[in-house]
Order: structure tokens, then C-alpha cells, then sequence
């Protein structure tokens, strides 16, 4: 920036100090004023120099400031593009990772549909072992009912052998033989006495409770049968043996009152007399 001088404009002002005062004035003034301007010049100078200084630095940090921009410019720009490329890249390892992933899916379906064969396969082969087994078992048991059957002696043949070992006084024979008997035999005409016969073993041996449960099973399934008389007598004898008095003398009243011609019922009065009971006979046996 300049500032114009103009020694055009420094004579006019001489000139019109010159035209209004007077000579030595004139010169007193025009020097002043000469001085003055000298000075006006001087600082101007001085300002002007202060001035282009200034604009000098300013002009050097716009510069600077400029280039720091640039770099700054580039530097993000050189981001971007390499944030740019890194996205890219991402992008691309994701797809992969996707087309993995799928196929991996693809191959559990697969595995997953195998499996499923291969269970049902299984599940088949169990099911036929499980039959195959099942039969077996069946075939089995009809055999072994079978040899049973064929190691049994037949029932008339069973019932005299446990009858001869039972009066034989062979008591562990006699009870297993009695017991096969109503195993293998449970519905003829000599079941009722095979029960009766078990329940005198135990009687024997002193079991009462089990005898009293034995006498009451030939009662309750063979009411009719010709050891029902001789069951009640010993199941009353059993009760009185056990403990249970006066269970007993109901019972032994009943085959009384039950069998009142029967040697069982002779054998309850007996025992009742003994006992310090009277009884009354009806004089006809109960239906």
C-alpha cells in the first residue's frame, strides 16, 4: 500500500501563507509548515513500512495456514480412501463369511437328514429285535411250560405219591408234591384236598396263622368238597392253637351246628367240652 506525496499541493499552501502575511513571516511559517509536512511524510513512511510489515506476516501465516490446510485436505482425504478401501474389503470378507455360513447350513441340513435316516434305521432294527425277542421269549416259555408239563406226573399218579410221603411222614416231599399238584392241577376233584393236606403241614409244624389261611382257602373254593367238614375243624383247633379263643369256639360251634352227624362235629364237642363250652346239636345236618 502507498501513499502519494504531492509537493504540487506543499506550494500552493506556501504560497497562500506568502500572499496573507508578511515576509519574515512567511518564512517562519513555511518552514513550520515545511516541517511539518516533513513530519507528516516521515510518519506516513514509517506507517507505511509498519503496514507492508504487517501485511508481509500476514501474508506468511495465510501461507502457512493454507499449506496446513492442504495437508489437512489430503490427510482426510487419504482416510477416507482408505476407510473407503477397508469397508470395501469388509464387505467382501463378510459376503465370504455369509457363503460359509450357508454352506455350512447346508451341510447340517444334510447331516441332519442323514441322521434321521440312520434313526429311523435303528429304531426299525430295534423294533424287530424287540419282536424277534419278544417271540423268543414266548417260544421259550411255551417250552419250558411244555417240558413242565411233560416232567409232571400226571395228576392221579401226583396226588397218591404226596398222599403215600404225607402218611409216610416224608414231610418236605409230600409238601413240595402237594404243591405242584394245585400248580399244575388246580381244578380237578383232588385240589381241594392237595390245599387241605398243605394246610395240615403247617399245622404240623406249629404255622397256625399260615394253616388257618390254608383251611380257609379249601372253605372258600371248595365249600362243597369232603374236606370242607375236616377244614373248619382244624381251622377252629388252629385258632385256639394261635391264641384266638373265642374265634376258635365260633368256629367249632359251626361245625356243630354244620356237621352235626360228622365225626368232625364229635371231634368239636370234645374239644368245646374240654374247653368248658356246651353245645346244643340240631339234629340235621346244614345244607
Amino acid at each position: 500500500m502507498k501513499i502519494l506525496r504531492s509537493p504540487i499541493l506543499i506550494g500552493v499552501v506556501a504560497a497562500c501563507l506568502i500572499g496573507t502575511t508578511p515576509a519574515w513571516a512567511v518564512n517562519r511559517d513555511i518552514v513550520e509548515l515545511q516541517t511539518q509536512v516533513q513530519n507528516l511524510q516521515t510518519q506516513l513512511t514509517q506507517m507505511q513500512q509498519s503496514l507492508d510489515e504487517r501485511m508481509g506476516v500476514l501474508r506468511h501465516l495465510m501461507d502457512q495456514n493454507t499449506d496446513s490446510i492442504n495437508k489437512v485436505t489430503s490427510a482426510i482425504t487419504n482416510m477416507q480412501t482408505t476407510l473407503q478401501k477397508q469397508q470395501s474389503d469388509t464387505n467382501n470378507h463378510v459376503d465370504q463369511l455369509s457363503g460359509q455360513l450357508q454352506s455350512l447350513n447346508d451341510s447340517l441340513d444334510e447331516l441332519k437328514a442323514r441322521l434321521g435316516k440312520v434313526t429311523k434305521q435303528l429304531e426299525d432294527v430295534q423294533a424287530t429285535q424287540q419282536s424277534l425277542a419278544s417271540q423268543a421269549s414266548q417260544q421259550a416259555t411255551q417250552q419250558q411250560q411244555q417240558q413242565q408239563q411233560m416232567a409232571v406226573p400226571p395228576p392221579d399218579v401226583l396226588y397218591n405219591n404226596a398222599l403215600r410221603d404225607f402218611n409216610g411222614g416224608n414231610t418236605d416231599l409230600a409238601k413240595q408234591e402237594f404243591s405242584d399238584y394245585v400248580k399244575n392241577y388246580p381244578n380237578t376233584d383232588y385240589s381241594g384236598n392237595a390245599y387241605f393236606y398243605l394246610a395240615e403241614l403247617d399245622f404240623r409244624a406249629g404255622n397256625y396263622p399260615q394253616a388257618i389261611k390254608g383251611y380257609d382257602q379249601v372253605l372258600q373254593s371248595f365249600p362243597d368238597g369232603n374236606k370242607a367238614a375236616s377244614a373248619e375243624l382244624k381251622k377252629g383247633f388252629a385258632q385256639i392253637e394261635a391264641g384266638q379263643k373265642d374265634s376258635g369256639i365260633t368256629t367249632l360251634k359251626h361245625v356243630v351246628q354244620r356237621y352235626p352227624r360228622s365225626n368232625e362235629a364229635q371231634q368239636a364237642k370234645e374239644r368245646l367240652r374240654k374247653l368248658g363250652v356246651t353245645t346244643a346239636s340240631s339234629g340235621r345236618r346244614a345244607e
